[in-house]
């Protein structure tokens, strides 16, 4: 029987699971849940005996990684679904107050994509309205955008409006079954400690849902509801525009570009960026053109997998002889670039090769409108660690700066708004996961201004007669050959991750590292999970420490670096190898002939002993 009979919501629902402490946990979700889908996944898991399961729906709580809290949609304190994004915003409401005196003049931003689940009755817009209720029965004003929108419109809405804080329904290119809430601070950029850890803690002091919580009218009867969808759209494309350095060209470019939205939000707004910077509207991927949150025509939803995702595209650009292809991921935060280089065959970019030719571009043009050398002192760009070290190659000859940051663009962003509050300029940023920012204003990867801004690089070089492979060679015949291999397992165990990084950090003995992976000498050792870095006199990493993820790099006596790391949003351990040569070598089939046998090599030595408990992309 339950605990405490009197609580009993439901009596078809009594039996106990044998654990008081699940008992009292699935009675709060049927005592505060108003979603009967999601409330009867509970009952049920409930009558046929599903204690393993409860546990794991139950018995723990999202935490923010690496783009914020998510998780699948469904019932349980664990997923994403309507009470638990009450529960966040509740948590968020009472944090934010007690950062902001003057919240309820500032507000919130909330923005939405277009992910939607059937079974539990979760949309990503109905999740946004229930977001906004919250707020708005405490009296805080809401920007709601009243239809779906791109994620760095959220993050440029929060500092254009003022607001203390801006929230977008999520899951990026996650699998269809994800959901996700991310969070920005009024700087612009995403949030990380120590407000995520706060955050978090209010979360779990406010769980139980307030009265007024569920009441999503109030987002058509409260006067202090608003739309900024018209006015962020047109400030975001008007300063979209000061980075639009060949307008004129533009116009008159023969080139023709294919776009892909995936199934998510983009095409409107690349559309729009398009005529910002003077082009005729991309051809759509008609099947892939609107919105479905079924993802109906591709396997996975991230236009990062490459070739095989881009199959529709890449036949539509055969058809219309475009030679260019860009692919925004449902959320419009990401930017896959195709071009075709022969009748027969396409490039497509990895994220570290795009990097190479968006730095080149934008220093190119910065360059163009600075007569001064001395002022290429204040020019920053940055990228993560676990990206191309092309940036750091290009700054070392051009006289600009370059800074890495932890894996994931809130670190970026939080970057960029402490280097402009000191005069500095940054003028590229990116990750390697296709994630890219031209200038700076958003704080956050953006792949509608990205597309808009390749599809101005193309044109250009085409008027001189390159392509942006060749485009691509030249830069590395500048500034050095930059060979990268990224690739992932998943694993859906955590002891398995566990065992993985603790068997890397014990290899040799308690606390020793591996000296070398197969044949190859490993010359320093970087660990930002617990803060050693044997390269450093004090052997202290420089990065910030980040315990609640796995990392570690490895740096090879022939200059090649290895990076090992968890997923902040997925369940994925990924791995990057990239060999950096210096200027003027040109023996590329050894170049990259090394760096496949030490990426085999990385593979063999630290995670085939679990290759039981690991599924291997299929490259």
């Amino acid at each position: 029987m339950w605990p405490n009979e009197d609580l009993n919501p439901n009596s078809d629902c009594v039996a106990s699971t044998g654990d008081s402490t699940l008992d009292k946990l699935i009675l709060q979700w049927i005592s505060w849940d108003k979603n009967e889908a999601t409330r009867d996944q509970i009952k049920s898991l409930v009558q046929e005996g599903c204690v393993e399961e409860l546990r794991r729906r139950l018995c723990s709580r999202m935490t923010f990684g690496t783009a914020g809290l998510r998780a699948a949609m469904g019932a349980g304190f664990a997923f994403v679904n309507d009470l638990t994004i009450i529960q966040s915003t509740q948590g968020m409401y009472v944090y934010l107050a007690k950062c902001f005196p003057d919240l309820s003049r500032k507000g919130l931003v909330v923005g939405y994509d277009t992910r939607a689940q059937e079974s539990s009755g979760c949309t990503s817009e109905r999740l946004a309205r229930l977001t906004a209720a919250v707020m708005l029965c405490k009296e805080i004003p809401v920007y709601l955008f009243s239809t779906y929108v791109p994620t760095p419109f959220v993050p440029y809405a929060v500092r254009k409006i003022g607001a203390a804080a801006g929230v977008m329904i999520t899951a990026s290119h996650n699998r269809k079954e994800d959901n996700g809430y991310k969070v920005y601070w009024q700087n612009g950029a995403q949030i990380s400690s120590p407000h995520d850890k706060e955050i978090l803690r209010c979360i779990e002091e406010n769980a139980e849902p307030w009265a007024e919580s569920w009441n999503e009218d109030l987002v058509e009867s409260n006067p202090l509801r608003s739309d900024p969808l018209e006015d962020v759209c047109q400030c975001y494309m008007k300063e979209l525009s000061t980075i639009c350095f060949h307008r004129e060209l533009n116009t008159r470019s023969p080139l023709k570009f294919v776009h892909s939205s995936f199934h998510g939000v983009g095409h409107t707004y690349v559309r729009r960026a398009f005529q910002a910077f003077g082009f005729p509207p991309p051809i759509p991927v008609p099947e892939q053109m609107d919105p479905d949150p079924n993802f109906s025509t591709v396997s996975c939803p991230n236009p990062e997998e490459g070739e095989s995702v881009l199959e529709l595209s890449l036949l539509l650009a055969g058809r219309e002889e475009a030679r260019i292809v860009l692919a925004t991921d449902p959320d419009a935060d990401r930017l896959a670039v195709a071009e075709q280089f022969d009748k027969s065959g396409w490039k497509v970019f990895t994220g570290n090769e795009m990097a190479a030719l968006l730095g080149w571009w934008m220093l190119f043009n910065w360059k163009e409108t600075h007569s001064d050398p001395a002022e290429t002192e204040s020019v920053y760009m940055l990228a993560t660690t676990v990206s191309s070290k092309i940036l750091k190659a290009l700054a070392q000859m051009e006289g600009f700066h370059f800074e890495e940051t932890l894996p994931g663009f809130k670190w970026i962003g939080n970057k960029i708004h402490e280097l402009t509050k000191t005069g500095k300029e940054v003028i590229f940023s990116f990750e390697e996961s296709i994630g890219f920012l031209c200038g700076s204003m958003v704080l956050d990867k953006d792949g509608v201004s990205a597309a808009a801004v390749v599809a101005e690089m193309a044109a250009y070089l085409h008027t001189k007669h390159f392509t942006l492979h060749q485009q691509l060679q030249n830069i590395y015949e500048t500034y050095g050959y930059h060979i990268s291999q990224t690739s992932y397992v998943i694993c859906n165990d955590p002891q398995t991750v566990k065992r993985i990084f603790s068997r890397m950090r014990n290899f040799e003995g308690e606390g020793v590292y591996p000296r070398k992976c197969g044949a190859y000498t490993i010359a320093h050792i970087r660990d930002v999970t617990t803060g050693y870095d044997s390269s450093q006199p004090d052997k202290k990493c420089v990065l910030p420490v980040s315990k609640s993820s796995q990392m570690l790099t490895f740096t090879f006596l022939s200059g090649i670096v290895a990076t090992l790391r968890t997923s902040g949003t997925e369940p994925k351990i990924k791995y990057y190898t990239e060999f950096c040569a210096p200027p003027g070598k040109s023996d590329m089939f050894n170049i990259e002939e090394e760096l496949k046998q030490v990426t085999s090599a990385l593979v063999e030595e630290f995670l085939e002993p679990e290759k039981n408990n690991l599924i291997r992309r299929s490259v």
